[in-house]
């Protein structure tokens, strides 16, 4: 996605700047650079969403042969006989009714239970480990590249269009609802975090000589960029994912309706927008074009989601699923590499098209996987530690992405302090990225005790620590 330059309250470009794959957007000619030693000279140290679960309980048991009036049945007191020992003599039972009612009960003994249909996806009751363990693994794929900048972190894992794809299967399945419901709860959900961060980024930028225009509306509902200045860059690029997701949520019960008319050819030519981008007619650089171009690359991993909710996938063949996939996977990245000098790099963050077909490719693979082998990673369970982190990941992931950046600007200070004890100068790694990725991790965790809530209180439920 691309930041428009011309746009008020927009820094200006900055070729050697702290840029960060789609943190910084795409075409913005920045290439990911990761963090360095901590110099800093005269610079100020900036510089450098829902599955609900569902528990199903059985209703209250009601005999079946009962009668439907309780009157039927005689009171205590109105019980002829005397009580002997734990025994009442009781009135003999009609022969008619016995005769019925033990008819039936032969009946029901002997009716088979009819059995699923072959091709009907699995419908576990609680939240899916599997779909939780991606988005987990994907929320800790974008700190590291946003610590390490590795251009070749995207192919291994495409952390945004997993993301994506698993946002549609939630969406999908919420819009079994009204949909006015479903996304008035899903902006409810997102804006309030969204707020509560926000309030601090644009704070700190007031404070650092920034003044914004009518531009400032998209600090209260993101349909666009939100502007900013250079100081706090590396703090709000990252704005361009829930800009994008809250632009599908409202477009999902329209996108939902025409993939349901005609599911497999929708969920090809979900691909056709990039290319149309991409070839024939090049987006404007602004607010608009960076929304559309984003719409587009990730369009394909949207439906996707709806694919794997209605069974969609599940029906398709396992060789044309891996054929297209892989042919998808190889485009994607035979173009990367191949257009490395348009941006600098072949890294995916940086090329939409590239992005688009490897993303493609890749989710499908994982989606697949999960209908037909029916993976769901129950056993996560045996390993409470991992399965703790899996549940706290999804619960604050808004959390996590948001206060992520701002983790890793305060490592840098934090770390450059540790300088002056001369134990933690000579016994730590000061100077290693790892270390800092550490102490990032350690600060994302604080934010998450103090900043996590927010998403309770979003959710209309009770404040906690963690979840």
């Amino acid at each position: 996605m691309s930041w428009g330059t011309d746009q008020p309250g927009y820094p200006p470009e900055q070729p050697q700047g702290y840029g960060y794959g789609y943190g910084d957007g795409y075409g913005s000619g920045r290439q990911q650079q990761p963090y360095g030693q901590p110099q800093y000279g005269g610079r100020p140290y900036p510089q450098q969403y829902d599955g609900h679960d569902q528990q199903g309980y059985a209703p209250e048991y009601v005999p079946e042969h009962a009668p439907a009036d309780y009157s039927a049945y005689p009171a205590p007191e109105q019980v002829p006989g005397q009580l002997s020992g734990d025994t009442a003599q009781l009135p003999p039972v009609e022969p008619e009714f016995a005769a019925t009612t033990e008819a039936g009960l032969r009946g029901r003994e002997s009716e088979p239970e009819p059995a699923p249909a072959p091709d009907a996806p699995p419908k576990p009751a609680g939240r899916d480990r599997y779909f939780d363990t991606l988005r987990a693994v994907a929320l800790v794929r974008v700190v590291t590249y946003h610590t390490f900048g590795w251009a070749w972190a995207g192919m291994v894992f495409p952390s945004m269009g997993i993301m994506f794809a698993l946002a549609g299967t939630l969406m999908a399945k919420s819009l079994e609802r009204p949909a006015l419901k479903v996304i008035r709860s899903r902006i409810h959900r997102l804006l309030p975090p969204f707020w509560f961060w926000g309030f601090f980024v644009v704070t700190a930028m007031l404070i650092h000589d920034w003044m914004p225009g009518w531009q400032i509306v998209y600090w209260i509902v993101p349909l666009g960029d939100p502007p900013g200045n250079a100081w706090g860059e590396q703090a709000w690029e990252i704005l361009w994912y829930l800009r994008t997701y809250l632009w599908f949520v409202l477009l999902s019960p329209l996108l939902l309706r025409v993939f349901r008319l005609a599911p497999v050819a929708v969920l090809v030519l979900s691909l056709a927008p990039i290319l149309v981008v991409h070839f024939l007619w090049e987006p404007p650089d602004d607010r608009f074009g960076s929304a559309l171009t984003d719409l587009a690359t990730f369009l394909f991993c949207w439906i996707l989601g709806f694919a794997h909710r209605d069974g969609v996938l599940q029906r398709l063949k396992p060789f044309a699923v891996v054929v297209l996939s892989l042919a998808a996977i190889g485009y994607g990245g035979w173009y990367a590499f191949t257009h490395q000098a348009e941006t600098g790099s072949y890294d995916l963050d940086d090329i939409p098209l590239a992005q688009a077909f490897w993303s493609a490719g890749f989710v499908t693979l994982l989606m697949y996987a999960k209908a037909h082998f029916r993976i769901d990673f129950a056993g996560l369970a045996r390993f409470k530690r991992l399965d703790r982190i899996v549940t706290i990941f999804n619960a604050r992931a808004v959390t996590l992405y948001l206060w992520h950046e701002i983790a890793l600007i305060l490592a840098v200070p934090l770390i450059d302090q540790f300088w002056n004890v001369p134990a933690f100068e000579t016994y730590l790694p000061l100077e290693s990225q790892w270390f800092m990725f550490g102490i990032g991790w350690i600060l994302i965790a604080v934010f998450i005790l103090l900043c996590g809530w927010v998403e309770d209180v979003a959710a209309k439920k009770k404040p906690r620590l963690l979840p």
